[in-house]
């Protein structure tokens, strides 16, 4: 028995190691598929095509652009590796931009790559890897992973500009064995520096800021453009229930918005409330705004419920701080957590992800679906 353990923590030689690395095209997924080829495993890079913007501009700041599939293409080809491209937009549109169109229009304020991860990426992802009888999914996110005795747990990434562990709650225990993210203990910079010395095409190209499919941040047009009568018209009431504006569609706000109520008041006012059912906005102060309690759904733990005894850390949004909470667990759905401090613009529809410190970082425990 080889006892032997490789940079991904199997007790296999690289050589004879195979890895699918997931290239979006990008200089991060990039640099992962020529580390992986450096240090000497078999790599096949796969990209997916996930939507047709019908405008394949060089210049897109939006990932799973054409242009991305042909950088991913030429890396491929620089690195002399196996490339496969997989066209998943049917899938993409089912599992990605409809869930997040019918939750807006609910009233909640989505996170699409959550989604996009949870299924597309990792899901079917996985399985063409594993039918691919590779040995590990390797991909360019910003998160640590630790394996020991075969199994892998995530950790926060050391560049916490850059982490995004929140982003990969949901991944399932067996994919997480599988998975493995070597850029976990890098900062980008580390990254570019690595792409400029093995001369890849994409060393210096710009980090993709846009969700694909949602050109500008413009959530509202995209929204309008699969569902035409999404924008009605709704009343604007105050917290005594006071009709004080009007509003042009409940997708147009977020919980914690201030800018865009178009509504005059002596005090600056936020959006408390979306009520999807009558079709009105509840604004207020802002001191109104806080909570300590949150209700969840849909948990998925990566750990033993025992682990959530004390010294839990809450994240609830990706570019949010980490809290100190309690975790009541319900039942295997649904729990309630409550934050030591106050927090605002907590909103239905993001994630509440649990993390508990240890010697190798603060470490994914899972997470659950805000629903106040």
């Amino acid at each position: 028995m080889n006892n032997y353990l490789n940079s991904i923590g199997l007790k296999k030689n690289p050589s004879e190691t195979t890895v699918v690395v997931a290239m979006s095209g990008g200089v991060d997924s990039s640099t992962v598929a020529g580390m992986m080829k450096k240090d000497g495993y078999k790599v096949i890079g796969i990209t997916l095509k996930l939507y047709d913007d019908g405008k394949e501009v060089a210049a897109s700041k939006q990932c799973c652009s054409g242009q991305d599939i042909m950088d991913a293409k030429r890396v491929a080809q620089k690195l002399d590796i196996e490339h496969k491209i997989l066209y998943y937009q049917n899938k993409f549109k089912q599992g990605v931009i409809d869930n997040f169109i019918d939750s807006y229009l609910k009233g909640e304020t989505p996170i699409p790559c959550v989604q996009c991860n949870q299924t597309v990426k990792f899901k079917d992802l996985f399985e063409v890897a594993k039918d691919l009888k590779a040995d590990a999914l390797i991909t360019g996110h910003y998160v640590k992973s630790v394996t020991v005795d075969n199994q892998t747990n995530m950790y926060r990434a050391i560049d916490e500009n850059r982490d995004q562990s929140y982003f990969l709650f949901n991944t399932s225990r067996e994919q997480l064995n599988y998975l493995r993210f070597p850029l976990g203990g890098m900062l980008k910079d580390e990254t570019r520096s690595i792409a400029k010395k093995l001369n890849l095409n994409v060393a210096d190209k710009p980090d993709s800021q846009d969700i694909c499919f949602v050109p500008n941040g413009d959530y509202a047009s995209v929204i309008q453009k699969f569902r035409p009568d999404s924008l009605k018209k709704g009343n604007i009431k105050n917290l005594e229930g006071k009709v004080i504006g009007v509003h042009d569609g409940i997708i147009n706000f977020t919980i914690g918005q201030r800018k865009g109520i178009k509504v005059s008041d002596k005090d600056a006012l936020y959006v408390l409330k979306i009520d999807a059912e009558k079709n009105e906005i509840i604004v207020g102060s802002r001191e109104k705004l806080g909570k300590k309690v949150i209700k969840l759904n849909s948990l998925n733990l990566l750990v033993g419920k025992e682990e959530f005894k004390d010294d839990i850390l809450v994240k609830v949004r990706s570019t949010g701080k980490l809290l100190k909470a309690k975790v009541n667990f319900k039942n295997d759905e649904t729990a309630s957590v409550e934050l030591e401090e106050f927090e605002d613009g907590i909103s239905p529809g993001q994630a509440c992800v649990f993390y508990k410190s240890d010697i190798h970082g603060e470490k994914l425990l899972g997470g659950g679906w805000i629903s106040l």
